[in-house]
């Protein structure tokens, strides 16, 4: 009895215990810490009824490495690619544009390039220019190179094949 308690705890420790949260900033407030924090701003663009974007949630930013990395060197920011409230950043309002039974937010699109698939990740440098947009879902494994690729700067120097083939996780 005392060995079947012991392995449910390591099985619900096991399955469990890899969840962390990532500390998701608004757009807003992600502007106004770029402005005194030298960090990229990654921000993972979804829609709630995105199977892909759920998932994701679950398989790669609630894994404890990822969370913390993203939390330690980018300021982190979760948009909803449909959400109808309006967002000033920049002297520049975006709304939300009704279209058929849904519609898009402004923001999304002119982060997307107007290419609206979900998930998306964008990344921004401190001035809040574009680095670049990640489509689709990202692993866990793939999404470490690619934060790795993004946070050292490598992106600036170093062709992303090249950089992912030398990449070798600490």
């Amino acid at each position: 009895m005392k060995y079947a308690l012991l392995f449910g705890l390591f099985f619900f420790a096991t399955l469990f215990g890899n969840a962390q949260e990532v500390n998701w900033l608004s757009i807003e407030e992600a502007y106004a810490q770029s402005k005194t924090e030298n960090k990229p701003i990654l921000v993972d663009v979804y829609t709630d009824w995105c199977g892909w974007c759920k998932r994701m949630d679950k398989d790669t930013y609630s894994k404890t490495d990822i969370a913390n990395y993203i939390n330690s060197n980018f300021l982190p920011v979760k948009f909803n690619a449909e959400q109808k409230d309006s967002v000033t950043i920049m002297n520049h309002t975006f709304k939300f544009i009704a279209q058929g039974r849904r519609g898009y937010h402004e923001l999304a699109a002119a982060l997307l390039n107007g290419k609206l698939s979900y998930p998306a990740t964008v990344f921004l440098n401190d001035k809040f220019e574009m680095i670049t947009v990640v489509p689709g879902y990202q692993d866990e494994k793939g999404f470490d190179v690619i934060l790795n690729y993004i946070e050292g700067g490598h992106y600036a120097k170093t062709p992303f094949e090249e950089f992912s083939a030398s990449y070798k996780k600490e």
